[in-house]
């Protein structure tokens, strides 16, 4: 008998269909003689469209407010899931992420896990159960106030919880296929993945890919949990998550594992910046003071006659207008001249393992973007990904001239979107 956690996700839940065909899947994994956690998120777009009511009553609802608002749309989830799951035949009890043991700090909408005690669902399981976990969710240990872990949660639930259950596998249900080459919305000839390493899926989620959440894949390497990736639509083998590739196959020694595309990201120019020790520290400790994440950083070498550079950053617009508000605040004491804002830009990233070992990946790479006249405003680098800022009207050209280019188009249609938005 295995442990499995299984994450649906609000497309793969949308109406009563969608309930109803998910539990079937729940119930044969079930009848296979598996014990069996689920994980779902919200109904379709409940968690939007709550958040649009809120907004409606305040411009800046309350984060404790909001919260206990928003884990709403999961509590409505898990229990249809289990009254549809009952009337199987099999029992199944539904739990908040509290009753769960999901315990997180106290940051209201981007909480971050602290710890999990899955007592009551360990209960529940031994005692020939189907445990049902509203995703997203958790309880702060400081203030015993609820928390949401902030968009993609509920990936981070399933995998803390599977780490902390000690299961044999962390099945991610979507609407596509496996985790593909690029996004198959986008482009149609993205090849669907057979295996995916840690390291790799990390530099894809930072990059924007949305098949995973950045936080649920740190989890998985730290505990070595795999993560199989899979569409709730069919019955297909999707895309492993895995600690390194195995041995032998085409795919998994391709240099290049993907290309990832993002337009939710800003760009910040601070113009005028004292070029003198200590400067720069002091404006990102303001950023951080106030728990905004920067993603990319560029230092323009200071004019000699001025001794003043520019220093660029780019964040997710969400965070854009805080960002702003904060910088101003200090404009005074670190003494530069002006700040720019810029929200028409787009990310593209190339990611893969194989670039350690294969030289010439980024002539080939910044080839392709002048061939597709693309012009490229930052670049940054680990030593298995390439990131570039571009405008936001060329992304989706630069993304596929990347992925021609290094030889990843597929010439099967393999990248079938079934619905949804992909989570």
């Amino acid at each position: 008998m295995g442990l499995i956690v299984q994450k649906f996700g609000g497309s793969s839940v949308a109406d009563a269909e969608g309930l109803k065909r998910v539990a079937a899947r729940i119930v044969a994994t079930k009848k296979a003689g598996n014990q069996v956690v689920v994980v779902v998120s919200a109904m379709g777009d409940t968690t939007d469209e709550l958040i649009d009511l809120a907004n409606q009553v305040s411009p800046i609802p309350p984060g404790r407010e909001l919260d206990m608002l928003l884990t709403a749309g999961e509590r409505i989830s898990m229990a249809l899931l289990a009254i549809a799951i009952n009337n199987l035949g099999f029992e199944a009890l539904s739990f908040t992420g509290s009753q769960a043991g999901v315990i997180t700090d106290s940051t209201h909408g981007k909480a971050r896990i602290i710890d999990v005690t899955p007592g009551r669902i360990r209960e529940a399981i031994d005692a020939g159960s189907i445990a049902i976990v509203a995703g997203f969710q958790g309880i702060s240990q400081d203030t015993n106030d609820i928390t949401t872990l902030g968009r993609g949660g509920s990936d981070t639930t399933a995998v803390a919880l599977a780490a902390a259950l000690e299961a044999d596998v962390c099945e991610i249900y979507t609407d596509v296929d496996g985790i593909f080459s690029a996004d198959p919305r986008a482009i149609p000839a993205a090849r669907k993945l057979k295996t995916v390493t840690y390291e790799e899926m990390l530099e894809l989620a930072a990059a924007g890919a949305k098949v995973l959440h950045l936080r649920c894949v740190e989890y998985a390497r730290r505990f070595k949990l795999p993560i199989h990736v899979r569409s709730s639509f069919s019955p297909l083998e999707g895309t492993w998550v895995v600690e390194n590739h195995p041995e032998g196959g085409t795919m998994e020694q391709a240099i290049i594992a993907g290309v990832a595309h993002d337009k939710s990201e800003a760009k910040v120019t601070i113009v005028g910046v004292p070029d003198r020790t200590g400067v720069a520290a002091r404006i990102f400790q303001a950023l951080a003071d106030n728990d905004l994440n920067i993603d990319m950083i560029v230092q323009n070498v200071s004019a000699a006659a001025t001794g003043l550079t520019d220093i660029s950053f780019t964040l997710p617009k969400a965070d854009g207008a805080e960002a702003t508000t904060v910088l101003k605040k200090i404009q005074g004491e670190v003494g530069f001249a002006s700040i720019q804002y810029d929200d028409t830009i787009g990310k593209l990233s190339l990611v893969g393992a194989g670039m350690r070992s294969h030289p010439g990946v980024t002539a080939t790479f910044f080839a392709a973007m002048a061939e597709a006249g693309v012009n490229i405003e930052m670049i940054s680098t680990s030593e298995i990904r390439i990131s570039v800022i571009v405008r936001e009207g060329d992304l989706e050209r630069a993304a596929q001239a990347a992925h021609t280019a290094f030889g990843l188009d597929s010439d099967q249609n393999e990248a079938v979107v079934y619905g949804g938005t992909g989570r």
